[in-house]
């Protein structure tokens, strides 16, 4: 027992192996630039696909539901039989996914390509975020915002697929997608023996033993995880269902409403995604230096201001106020994981599974839900109603100090 838990401090004492955190936040950048295509597809499907604002709802609920669905049970099942294979097999499924996208005539062709994009991304998380854990070293926060960085980054180039790429190629430019996948799988092939032989050695993140703890202490401790995370959860709603709207719905918002292009409408986006992978970044930096919680309570919490006035100002003040609002919004999200992560130690992919998981599955229904009421109420209204989100941003303040013991 001394002998694994000498060996489980190496692998935490051990430095921060950045060439692995730096391959593994490329393939996590390509595998959200392959889900990326599916919502700078929107603007071409809708008006090729003749869709409506619902059934692009249901692409976006179709893409990120699955995904969510999957990624705690895969995060479950991998936590008790961690599997580095499963990491290329996922980017396969991708693969398939954005070769139908590609040529899908209708609808529900588009829906089942979405579903295999969705599996992929889900098989990937959970072991892409044990292998963040194992090459973290001390700089948990850091890590985690180096691997975030990449989905978020990948995220971002959705408005830039739009204008680039789906204008002029239409809905057949998908099929450059599967280059991606290709990329990412070339890319596994060398993390997965690093990873394999990291569990060798140390074996999968387990509990920390409890058999000191009286039951009191342990049913009281049991109390504070399940509020922490119901909290969590809250916060991850919050951030989710606005994040959703802004994504998925502003760009129609910006041309109904400020007369701009297809083209001129991504731009905001645009600037609220990339401002997001700098937040992101800085905001595992500064949760290594002043608290998890403090920087959940900053990135929800501190964007509720930003949100509110984003749909009553000029379009001048559009481009300024993304860039803050994305910023500040997308600050907490890694953050969100390393801290879920230490609330439960030793499941560190279903934790991770839970929060990114649950961040999709959150977009979903509210890309389902703001999508029908935008049909019954019209769509300016329902950005204007979103907005209040991130006030709950402010329930943040009832979460429990960080815990910052090593969780192997």
């Amino acid at each position: 027992m001394a002998t694994t838990a000498t060996a489980r401090s190496a692998a935490v004492q051990a430095g921060t192996i950045y060439a692995i955190l730096y391959a593994i936040s490329s393939v996590h950048l390509l595998n959200d630039t392959m889900q990326a295509v599916v919502s700078a597809l929107f603007p071409v499907l809708k008006k090729s696909l003749e869709l409506s604002y619902a059934q692009i709802g249901w692409i976006a609920f179709a893409l990120n539901m699955t995904s969510s669905v999957m990624q705690p049970l895969v995060g479950y099942i991998s936590d008790k039989r961690p599997a580095p294979w499963m990491l290329p097999v996922g980017m396969g499924m991708s693969l398939i996914g954005m070769a139908g996208l590609a040529f899908a005539p209708g609808f529900w062709p588009v829906m089942l390509a979405v579903v295999f994009i969705g599996l992929g991304s889900a098989v990937f998380h959970p072991e892409g975020s044990r292998v963040v854990y194992f090459a973290a070293g001390g700089r948990r926060g850091l890590a985690q915002s180096i691997y975030q960085v990449g989905g978020n980054a990948g995220s971002s180039l959705a408005p830039l697929m739009t204008i680039f790429i789906f204008v002029p190629l239409g809905q057949p430019g998908a099929i450059w997608g599967t280059l991606l996948a290709a990329a990412a799988i070339i890319v596994l092939l060398r993390v997965v023996p690093w990873y394999r032989n990291q569990l060798a050695l140390y074996g999968k993140p387990v509990k920390r033993a409890a058999n000191t703890v009286s039951s009191a202490l342990a049913k009281r401790e049991r109390s504070v995880v399940v509020f922490a995370l119901t909290i969590l959860i809250l916060l991850v709603f919050a951030r989710s269902w606005y994040f959703s709207g802004i994504s998925t719905f502003y760009q129609f918002y910006l041309e109904n409403s400020y007369g701009l292009s297809i083209r001129a409408a991504q731009v905001p986006i645009f600037l609220f995604m990339a401002a997001g992978v700098l937040g992101t970044f800085f905001g595992g930096v500064l949760a290594d230096r002043f608290g998890r919680k403090k920087m959940i309570m900053f990135s929800v919490g501190g964007a509720a201001p930003f949100a509110l006035l984003l749909p009553h100002v000029p379009l001048f003040w559009v481009y300024p106020i993304t860039v803050v609002l994305g910023f500040i919004l997308l600050s907490g999200f890694s953050v969100s994981v390393v801290y879920a992560q230490e609330l439960i130690p030793g499941k560190v992919g279903m934790a991770s599974g839970l929060i990114t998981g649950l961040a999709f599955g959150m977009g979903a229904l509210g890309a389902v839900v703001l999508g029908k009421a935008a049909e019954i109420w019209g769509l300016a209204d329902v950005m204007i109603y979103s907005s209040i989100l991130p006030l709950l941003g402010f329930l943040s303040i009832l979460l429990p100090p960080d815990r910052r013991e090593a969780s192997f």
